[in-house]
């Protein structure tokens, strides 16, 4: 699937979501990622990305993912793609996304718990997926931006 690799700001992330929401969630709500989106429904911050899509998506900022839990079409999105991870019954997260897109899943609830703490969707899910331990490395880069 090809992405504008252009597109800048939030739109990038509604350009991309709108042709492949619907699957995506159909996905979750099955319990098993099978296609490429990881990237722009639960990004993670740029630092963390190693590939052009993946630093194309990545979130710049703590003001940027702030922005992007406030949007009327991506925070809603955001969380109930999280509520369907954490309807997945017994299974782990890596049954869910496979690796290493159990990692991202890690880093972005890490990323979103941060900057929407009174949503508790995002700190449900590093509880029952990871022991409630976030991801440390998204912790330090979120510490060296303030």
């Amino acid at each position: 699937m090809p992405f504008d690799l252009t597109q800048n700001g939030l739109d990038r992330f509604i350009k991309a979501q709108d042709s492949v929401y619907r699957s995506a969630s159909e996905e979750l709500a099955a319990g098993q990622k099978t296609s490429h989106w990881m990237w722009f429904i639960f990004p993670q911050l740029k630092a963390l990305g190693r590939s052009p899509i993946a630093k194309h998506f990545g979130i710049e900022s703590r003001g940027e993912a702030l922005a992007y839990w406030r949007h009327p079409v991506l925070g809603p999105r955001l969380k109930e793609c999280t509520k369907l991870v954490l309807a997945a019954g017994d299974k782990s997260i890596h049954d869910v996304f496979g690796s290493p897109d159990d990692l991202k899943f890690r880093s972005c609830m890490t990323l979103f718990a941060q900057v929407a703490p009174n949503e508790p969707v995002f700190s449900q899910a590093l509880a029952r997926f990871f022991g409630g331990a976030p991801d440390e490395i998204t912790l330090a880069l979120l510490s060296l931006a303030c």
